[in-house]
């Protein structure tokens, strides 16, 4: 199994938080099958906002939700 990423973001209710509120306006970037990859994503999509201290863009892994006792 690859060590799936997922990259998304939207604006947050507290910038030094992860309260998405509208979970329907998150902006899903996408899957990657590496941390290289999902970071590069998460860059891009995190300088597209930079200018807006409500945006916040992250990158979960997948695999170890998926899979946790194989880390």
């Amino acid at each position: 199994m690859s060590k799936m990423h997922l990259v998304f973001g939207g604006r947050v209710t507290d910038p030094r938080g992860l309260d998405y509120g509208d979970l329907s306006k998150i902006d899903v970037v996408g899957f990657f099958p590496d941390y290289k990859s999902a970071e590069n994503a998460w860059r891009g999509a995190a300088q597209r906002t930079v200018d807006d201290a409500e945006m916040k863009y992250v990158i979960v892994h997948l695999h170890k939700l998926l899979e946790p006792d194989l880390d």
